[in-house]
């Protein structure tokens, strides 16, 4: 406000000094000390989190994931849903509530009928020989400990000597939920990655801790998905 009385903004060539003239983002040219400046509601990011960092906007212990994303236009932007400390991967980062609302809510009933939350597939390396029979119990729900047994997940082995090497679709979010699934059936999971989120895919050049916008067809099919 006091810049904009000082005489230092214009809008489409003219001085205002008036802060509570209304603009149009798209229509109209705002500079600041002859600067334009841009505006821009939303943004997107995928996001190659690496381990050591946690899944926040702000932590007083460790690094976050905010902390990567150096040059956005946005200072309210947020991690969609989380990855533990130790676990990389794909991390959808936006300021768009509505979608991250849609993407994390619960699965919703309609006409009887159950739509699950967002898939999101894991590639893991585990400390034992899964087999076939732990495909089966993936299938069929694992017992976790909690009231409810987990949701059908899809189990792919990958390699199963000296160690196995996995590939782990789920619809659900638990707490650790990939590790706890494994535990379930006797094994440890030593290295988690997400690969895959909905309809976005981990690019294989995105090195851990970078990242770069959604394209425009990659956000068009995360909605419709």
């Amino acid at each position: 406000k006091k810049y904009i009385r000082s005489g230092l903004v214009t809008v489409n060539g003219e001085v205002v000094k008036k802060p509570e003239q209304k603009v149009d983002e798209k229509k109209d040219t705002v500079c600041f000390r002859g600067n334009p400046l841009t505006y821009t509601e939303y943004e997107y990011y995928l996001f190659h989190k690496p381990a050591g960092c946690v899944t926040a906007t702000e932590d007083n212990l460790h690094r976050t994931v905010m902390d990567y994303l150096t040059d956005t236009a946005r200072h309210d932007l947020f991690p969609v849903g989380r990855l533990d400390i130790d676990t990389e991967g794909l991390l959808l980062i936006t300021n768009d509530g509505a979608l991250a609302h849609d993407l994390l809510s619960p699965a919703k009933h309609v006409s009887k009928v159950y739509y699950a939350k967002i898939e999101k597939t894991y590639y893991a390396v585990i400390d034992g020989v899964v087999t076939e029979k732990d495909v089966n119990s993936f299938e069929n729900g694992v017992d976790i400990g909690e009231e409810k047994l987990t949701k059908p997940g899809k189990l792919r082995i990958l390699k199963s000597e000296p160690e196995s090497e996995i590939e782990l679709t789920i619809t659900e979010g638990r707490f650790h939920q990939v590790k706890r699934m494994f535990e379930a059936v006797g094994k440890k999971v030593t290295y988690l990655k997400r690969v895959e989120m909905g309809s976005l895919v981990l690019p294989d050049e995105l090195a851990p801790g970078e990242y770069r916008p959604l394209t425009e067809e990659e956000l068009q099919e995360l909605r419709r998905h």
